[in-house]
């Protein structure tokens, strides 16, 4: 059944500028992108040295993935729950299936050791457990992903202090606990991911092309705030424009509509997490999102390379969460008080294979 394609809609932007200005009163761009009515994304233009970053680590993506099979191995951490090094099928999204569509490498870019207390790594392990890097194989990958993960993060703050400002402006005070600043900047385990789309064959994906989940399927991302790169096309090595319009990030909005959400692929977008829609008790707003592969002739071998940073609370932050949240109802104990990793662990035992 093929209707209109959902409309495109550009994010709203905020120059790099004015998000470093403390005092600048910003609220209305945030309450248009990520409040009660927003899509939940904001982008970020004009940031020094991100498009550089950018393409030095989507460009060694392929790479990653096309390192040998025994090597990659040895990049697994299955004691994680595949939640740092390498990670390919082992996520269920959706309906219940593993997503092969695509290959992730997981790192903290802030410390590579988060923790040495054996009772938390046991506890804890997707976000405890020490980073993975191929020192021997791809040295390079380290270096780029820390420096990409840094900023993404440094800007984030940013972000989130104008997040707050928006928040108490709106009649909550402070948070309940800590601001969504202190509570990201002051967390142990924030995890970036370098995601590597592999190429299809047209021919092989006509049964579900035209799927708006085609790529990767409708999620909301469960920490404070997401960070995210444009992805980035290529095909046989050389960096190509994305080859099909209706390829990309659909967001689905506040009154249950779909949109396909664009920004420059020199802009550093934004997407607020379930954590902070539950503590800023609904003033900033998380959206479920997907992303759409190119279904075109002329998209065949096309690869895409894009990096995510999640920002969320310490292991140890509790969260306290109102009854009107319908997130997760299941997962909620009858206080309604969970700390981040116990509520992210429950989460985890929904989407992967393992212990349950």
């Amino acid at each position: 059944m093929q209707n209109q394609p959902p409309p495109s809609v550009r994010t709203v932007a905020i120059p790099f500028a004015d998000l470093k200005e403390r005092g600048k009163d910003l609220s209305g761009k945030i309450e248009e992108g990520l409040g009660p009515n927003g899509l939940g994304i904001i982008s970020i233009s004009d940031v020094p040295d991100f498009p550089a970053l950018r393409r030095t680590l989507l460009r060694l993506a392929p790479r990653v993935a096309s390192l040998p099979e025994d090597v990659k191995k040895q990049l697994e951490d299955p004691d994680s729950r595949y939640n740092f090094g390498w990670s390919h099928g082992k996520e269920k999204l959706e309906s219940g299936k593993l997503d092969t569509f695509k290959g992730s490498y997981y790192a903290n870019p802030i410390l590579d050791v988060p923790t040495t207390d054996d009772a938390l790594l046991s506890r804890y392990p997707s976000y405890c457990r020490p980073n993975i890097w191929p020192a021997d194989h791809l040295p390079e990958l380290e270096i780029a992903f820390k420096a990409l993960g840094k900023l993404m993060l440094e800007v984030g703050l940013m972000l989130a202090r104008h997040c707050d400002l928006y928040v108490m402006q709106h009649g909550m005070g402070t948070y309940d606990g800590e601001s969504l600043e202190q509570t990201i900047s002051r967390s142990r385990c924030h995890k970036g991911r370098l995601l590597y789309y592999f190429p299809r064959q047209f021919s092989t994906q006509k049964d579900e092309g035209g799927s708006v989940s085609s790529w990767c399927g409708w999620h909301t991302d469960h920490g404070s705030l997401t960070g995210l790169t444009c992805g980035l096309f290529m095909r046989n090595s050389e960096e190509i424009p994305c080859p099909d319009s209706a390829a990309g990030l659909y967001i689905r909005t506040r009154d249950n509509r779909v949109v396909k959400v664009t920004f420059g692929e020199d802009e550093l977008a934004y997407q607020i997490g379930e954590t902070t829609e539950i503590l800023s008790r609904g003033r900033l707003c998380a959206t479920p999102h997907c992303v759409q592969a190119p279904s075109s002739e002329n998209a065949s071998n096309v690869e895409r390379s894009t990096f995510a940073m999640f920002m969320q609370p310490d292991w140890n932050e509790t969260l306290k969460f109102p009854s009107e949240i319908p997130y997760h109802q299941e997962l909620i104990p009858p206080n309604g008080a969970l700390t981040f990793g116990e509520y992210s662990e429950r989460l985890v035992n929904k989407y992967y294979q393992g212990k349950t």
